[in-house]
């Protein structure tokens, strides 16, 4: 198989993945609602291709999309950390406050290879009363010569409020 061949199958398997993943959180049945979370987020700053493990570097954007209708969500906390567990930098001096159905985003350029293949993000969110936690992803895209990577990974929640 070409490395031309491979980066199709690669495309389908990650829109797949991506697939499996929300259509379980959707078949998981009513959505808890929350008033705050620490979401941890992987992110890949560059992925390997190619029998000489070739690099095609990255660019990350972490996305937090409130999906409540109703009520605002404060981000006081945006953290990325290192392969090594360590953490590179705050990208907020304040807190964010996020109206029903906004979002924001933050960047990490594909020029910054600092924390390596394994980096990631630490979310914090809360919010006065409940509501139904936010999406928080990653998307990472690429290119070389003609060839384009891009997908996606899901924040997962690590702390819960319930109350």
């Amino acid at each position: 198989m070409t490395h031309s061949t491979k980066l199709p199958i690669l495309f389908a398997f990650a829109a797949l993945l991506t697939w499996i993943t929300m259509a379980g959180y959707v078949m998981a049945g009513q959505v808890k609602n929350v008033k705050g979370q620490t979401l941890y987020v992987p992110v890949y700053t560059y992925i390997h291709h190619g029998d000489r493990e070739g690099k095609i570097k990255l660019t990350a954007t972490l996305s937090i999309r409130n999906i409540s209708p109703d009520a605002s969500l404060t981000v006081p906390a945006v953290d990325y950390f290192g392969s090594d567990g360590k953490k590179i930098r705050s990208y907020l001096k304040e807190p964010v406050m996020l109206a029903p159905l906004a979002t924001t985003r933050y960047i990490v350029k594909e020029s910054d290879l600092e924390g390596g293949l394994g980096t990631s993000f630490i979310v914090t969110w809360q919010s006065d009363t409940p509501i139904p936690p936010p999406v928080v992803q990653a998307v990472m895209i690429g290119a070389e010569s003609t060839q384009g990577i891009s997908f996606v990974t899901n924040g997962r929640a690590i702390t819960e409020v319930v109350k």
